[in-house]
């Protein structure tokens, strides 16, 4: 019977580091961000919750990954550092190819708010592949 759950304590300790990797992307995230996307959210605003559930889900695909690939936790750690970087690199790529990003997200301009995500989506795939070893 036990065989059956002699995974669990890695799988707790991989979930846990997991769930706090996320916190610690989401503070990092809003932080480096000009525009405020708790108040925009709790405001209705779309294309504030488009790109930051784009970069949530451009986090996890390398996150997942890592997790799957991982040797240790200790690499699992190092590996959602580098998930982080690339996500950061993803907010300065959709700042910098996309003028006033900020000011159309927080104006809750959609098409702002797809594009920021969806490059932190494409960055997090891309970032995600290269994990796999």
């Amino acid at each position: 019977m036990l065989d059956y759950v002699a995974g669990l304590p890695a799988f707790l300790g991989y979930f846990a580091v997991g769930l706090a990797a996320y916190g610690v992307f989401a503070v990092i995230y809003t932080f480096l961000t000009p525009q405020k996307e708790v108040q925009l959210i709790r405001a209705g605003n779309l294309a504030a919750v488009t790109a930051f559930l784009g970069a949530l889900v451009g986090f996890s695909l390398p996150l997942a990954s890592a997790a799957a690939n991982s040797v240790s936790i200790i690499d699992y750690i190092i590996w959602a550092v580098v998930g982080i970087l690339a996500q950061i690199l993803a907010f300065y790529i959709a700042n910098f190819t996309m003028t006033d990003l900020h000011e159309k997200i927080t104006g809750d301009d959609i098409a702002a708010g797809i594009w920021g995500g969806g490059i932190a989506l494409v960055i997090g795939i891309l970032n995600a592949a290269c994990m796999t070893y």
